[in-house]
């Protein structure tokens, strides 16, 4: 976290800087119950609200009583907000039932009283002391190692004026990497510099007129930034940020020294702090009320950290000192010994199971929860290791007094190393946003490196220009990499064009292939359609036919039925007639013979004449009976003959005309598969033609690996100078937006 070295000469700078005495503020008046309160209440609400009566079961002349507050609840607000305070607001004529009822309200300096008496903790007498009151803007959050919902925790329309802007950089004191968003923060004296990781650009300025922050930590979840500190030999105390406004949410402890390490737990509701005077303390976030302390270390705090997962606290000092604490109850878990000289930081792996240390007798010690046995430990840098870091993915990031920044794996494998610092290595963090190694040494430069491989990004300092100057600078490298980048982007363009102007001909000569290859498509499919059209109208062509000669059978059938029906009738109508001219010479025959037989009766042969002409003119009778039986059912007959030949024969019209439909919807689709063949061959031929056009322009159109390659040179230039310019133009965009913008010191807020 830092060195001894530097925490003794800054400690000791600022504490002559706060040599001088310090006049303190004339102390204000107790407002008590019972000697300012009781008798405004026992001379305006006693005749209502006493022991006897209890109105509303309000009582107004005992203390007690009126804090229990009446039948619709408390009527003091026991965290000291008066103007939610239901007593003030009717007596005040805030809200109904205004009191005293009927009564005008009460005089100005009674309500006064009353409200700085809510407002002063509701005291009952000069010995009673306040409650602490709590902070409505801190609230407990749920302990989570993964990523919070919503965007990251960035700021917002913070100044960019330093508020301290000195002609050398002070040492970096304290260094915290925001673990999910970009964004670091980097002491400065009175002031803590935020800075975007992704630009390395000043993203906001936070006061921190106590002094300097010896200790920079951002909360789990990222939306909060610890700073502790203060002026040595002095005072110490600890402030939280809200990151994204900027506003201070609260302020713990009032130390007598200088705060040198100090924590937030992972709900947001312990502050750890500690320093010179080698106490473990440890505050409630909400009340500021302390809710213990230990003093075992027999030496200087040097690092306080909560376990991720809240349960532990890991604290250390300038002898060779290392506890872990139960964070809620301050009992002692662990204490670990194996460093031979201070400790001078601690870290958490993200699960919570290992402890880091780091120690001025150069080495990196890992130590397990499930026992407090050390499990690693490893020479890390020469002269000393003044700061280590798990990073997110449990690799673990160091620096020391060899000028250098480390990363390791959680083996102790070292991973890669990072010189180039200007001096010792006092602080590092680590971006995860970015994969981004940060550290800060005794200068006051904050190095940022690309942890895959090891390139330097950028540097920073914790000495800010002013908001005047940084727009100058800024305004400065605008102008000297526009004319450059405007250069590198025509350059680009003018080696582009005749590629750009072939590859436009080569996207029309493919527009072309694509409209052919469209309409051989349609077409095609046209083409389909067409034939299968054209079989179903030859198939329908070859019915026509086939009814048309089953028609023309049925016709010569009926017909021969119809005429052999008509020539059966004319036969039986002549042999009606002749059956009837039988009948009647029957009849004659039989009437001689009759007669004959009358006349001689005697006559066995006249007789037997008689019988035998009269069974001939019987049989005749029967005969012509019978064909005129027949006869009569030709006649009938013949009409049903008639009829169906007629009906046949519209049958056989029907069918030429289906036939010659038939024929005329072939010849029609004939011509329609004719007319589409003819189509899709000149739109075929066309597409052959278009694609061999296409691909002679696209090869046209490509460049030559050398080429290629000369353009990706080109292109990647212009678009990084680009980039860089739409870069500092936003720059000088965003700092000049910031002019004007100013920021006080804020109370603890509530809501």
């Amino acid at each position: 976290m830092r060195s001894f070295a530097a925490c003794l000469v800054f400690s000791s700078l600022f504490g002559v800087f706060a040599a001088a005495e310090e006049k303190a503020a004339p102390k204000e008046e107790k407002i008590t119950f019972d000697q300012h309160i009781l008798p405004i209440f026992r001379e305006k609400c006693g005749s209502c609200h006493n022991a006897n009566d209890k109105k509303g079961d309000l009582v107004l002349d005992n203390y007690g009583l009126a804090m229990q507050g009446g039948a619709s609840g408390e009527v003091v607000r026991s965290d000291g907000d008066a103007s939610q305070s239901q007593l003030y607001l009717v007596v005040a004529h805030l809200a109904e039932p205004k009191m005293p009822p009927q009564q005008p309200k009460l005089p100005d300096e009674q309500l006064t009283l009353i409200r700085k008496w809510i407002e002063g903790g509701s005291l009952e007498n000069s010995g009673s002391k306040a409650k602490p009151k709590k902070n409505m803007a801190v609230s407990k959050v749920t302990v989570s190692n993964q990523r919070p919902a919503g965007p990251p925790p960035m700021p917002e329309s913070l100044p960019l004026e330093p508020l301290v802007q000195s002609s050398r950089g002070n040492g970096t004191t304290a260094l915290a990497a925001n673990p999910w968003s970009p964004l670091i923060a980097v002491a400065g004296h009175k002031q803590v510099i935020l800075y975007d990781t992704r630009t390395r650009e000043l993203a906001g300025i936070l006061p921190f007129p106590e002094g300097v922050a010896h200790v920079l930590k951002f909360s789990r979840n990222g939306q909060w930034l610890l700073a502790g500190g203060g002026r040595g030999a002095h005072s110490g105390k600890v402030i939280l940020w809200d990151v994204k406004t900027g506003k201070r949410v609260a302020e713990v402890g009032a130390e007598y020294d200088v705060v040198l390490a100090a924590d937030i737990s992972p709900d947001h509701t312990q502050v750890a702090l500690g320093g010179p005077k080698k106490i473990v303390r440890v505050y409630d976030t909400s009340t500021g009320e302390l809710l213990y302390e230990k003093n075992k270390h027999t030496d200087w705090i040097t690092a306080l950290e909560f376990s991720p997962d809240g349960v532990l606290l890991a604290s250390s000092d300038r002898s060779n000192g290392l506890i872990v604490w139960e964070a809620f109850t301050g009992r002692e878990f662990y204490v670990l010994t194996g460093h031979t000289a201070a400790v001078t930081d601690v870290s958490w792996s993200p699960d919570s199971n290992v402890l880091a240390s780091c120690s001025e007798d150069t080495t990196i010690r890992l130590w397990e929860m499930q026992n407090g046995g050390q499990i690693k430990n490893w020479g890390a840098h020469g002269g000393g290791v003044t700061a280590v870091e798990f990073t997110r993915d449990s690799r673990i990031a160091s620096t020391g007094r060899d000028n250098t920044a480390k990363l390791w794996d959680i083996n102790g494998g070292a991973i890669r190393g990072f010189p180039g610092l200007g001096d010792i290595g006092m602080e590092v963090a680590f971006d995860s946003e970015n994969d981004f190694m940060v550290a800060g040494d005794l200068t006051g430069t904050i190095h940022f490196w690309n942890a895959k491989d090891g390139a330097v990004i950028g540097q920073l300092n914790t000495n800010p220009p002013p908001l005047a100057k940084q727009i100058e600078i800024a305004t400065q490298a605008l102008a000297a990499i526009e004319p450059a980048a405007n250069q590198a982007a025509a350059n680009f363009a003018a080696l582009n064009k005749p590629f750009a102007d072939r590859k436009a001909v080569a996207a029309a000569a493919l527009n072309v292939v694509a409209e052919a290859n469209s309409v051989v498509e349609v077409t095609t499919k046209a083409k389909a359609d067409a034939d299968a059209d054209l079989a179903a109208k030859t198939q329908a062509l070859q019915g026509a036919e086939t009814n048309l000669t089953a028609a023309q059978t049925a016709l010569n059938q009926a017909a021969v039925e119809r005429d052999a029906v008509n020539k059966a009738v004319v036969d039986l109508r002549a042999r009606v007639k002749a059956l009837s001219d039988a009948v009647t010479a029957a009849d004659a025959e039989a009437t001689q013979a009759l007669a004959a037989f009358e006349a001689k009766q005697e006559d066995a042969n006249l007789k037997a004449v008689h019988v035998a002409a009269n069974k001939k003119l019987s049989d005749a009778l029967v005969a012509l009976s019978e064909a005129a039986k027949q006869s009569a059912a030709g006649v009938l007959e013949s009409p049903v003959k008639g009829d169906a030949f007629t009906s046949t024969m519209a049958a056989l019209n029907a069918a030429k005309a289906a036939r010659e439909k038939g024929i005329t919807d072939k010849a029609a689709a004939e011509k329609v598969v004719v007319d589409i063949t003819a189509k899709l061959k000149a739109w075929t031929d066309v597409a052959v033609v278009a694609k061999a056009n296409a691909d002679k322009a696209v090869a046209e159109a490509t460049p030559t690996p050398e080429q290629q390659k000369q353009l990706a040179d080109a292109e990647l230039a212009a678009k990084t100078s680009m980039e860089k310019l739409a870069a500092v133009r936003g720059q000088v965009e965003r700092l000049n937006a910031a002019k004007g913008r100013s920021f006080q010191t804020a109370n603890v807020t509530s809501n």
